[in-house]
């Protein structure tokens, strides 16, 4: 057998397996979309959700989901830009950076439960914030800090040596050299690192069930006091997120409407995700194109 047929064959496996994958995709997307898309209106997203009767709504779960997004977020991407920073430019190659890349490994391996597990007992037990949005904002920092801290790692690394060189060799200081030459060519890598944790922070759930709690007080979306029980800036209140909804609606639910309102939400979740990639995408090739002088 030849170079050219083994080739062939290697080629026509990698475009099976990429077809079967897209496959996979299109299928889990269509259905979701199929079950769920009919359940979706205005009533459906801007009303409370309903213990006991037909007809009730994701309006506390969907902005819940966004709000812990938001938290989250603000505390992990400075983290682990910060991290990633530090392992590719100014740790030094020996025993306590091998033991710091190992336990951001480890990190990023954990399963989400134990995260979950290890929330509840520092975060709502010792710390004593009980079930609330801090909580499970800081659980899901845990959970996705490796996330950040690899790919910007990784990002700042696959810049080629000749850049830094450059700016090193007309005197700039290192940390202004990062700042203005090696973070705005690393952009791409970073923003997918970013994107990539906040898929996983929206679609989250076993972590949030011992951290942010299965229940959330009938917000008052005319009260913005972040002090307020029923204010929806309140992080210390309880906070059912909209992928924790879906999973509480099947396991517990007693309403008529169980399959419609989990189909709806499951709907919800999966177009808000890619809405928010998409958002997402577009913001940081802007974003980019103003770096690079564009």
């Amino acid at each position: 057998m030849n170079s050219r047929t083994v080739n062939h064959i290697a080629t026509t496996l990698i475009i099976c397996c990429a077809l079967v994958m897209i496959g996979m995709l299109a299928t889990l997307l269509g259905y979701i979309l199929y079950h769920g898309i009919a359940q979706i209106d205005l009533g459906f997203l801007t009303t409370d959700s309903s213990s006991f009767l037909t007809g009730g709504g994701i309006k506390n779960q969907l902005w819940n989901s966004f709000y812990i997004l938001f938290i989250t977020m603000v505390m992990v991407v400075p983290l682990g830009i910060a991290g990633g920073i530090y392992l590719a430019e100014y740790a030094k190659p020996n025993k306590l950076t091998s033991f710091i890349r190992s336990c951001v490994e480890v990190m990023a391996s954990l399963p989400s439960i134990v995260v979950g597990m290890f929330g509840l007992l520092l975060f709502v037990n010792y710390f004593g914030w009980q079930y609330s949005i801090l909580s499970g904002a800081l659980a899901l920092t845990v959970f996705n800090l490796p996330v950040i801290v690899r790919m910007s790692e990784d990002a700042l690394r696959s810049i080629p040596i000749e850049l830094k060189e450059a700016g090193l060799a007309l005197g700039v200081p290192h940390w202004h050299t990062i700042k203005t030459v090696l973070l705005p060519a690393a952009f791409p890598g970073i923003l997918t690192g970013v994107i990539l944790s906040a898929g996983r922070v929206f679609g989250e759930s076993a972590a949030l069930l011992f951290t942010a709690g299965l229940s959330t007080p009938n917000l008052n979306f005319t009260n913005w006091n972040p002090f307020a029980a029923n204010s929806p800036l309140n992080i210390f209140r309880p906070a059912e997120t909209l992928s924790v909804h879906i999973w509480n609606v099947n396991a517990n639910g007693i309403i008529p409407d169980i399959r419609e309102v989990a189909n709806g939400s499951a709907a919800v979740l999966v177009i808000a995700v890619l809405l928010f990639n998409l958002l997402a995408r577009w913001i940081g090739h802007v974003i980019y194109k103003k770096m690079n002088g564009n």
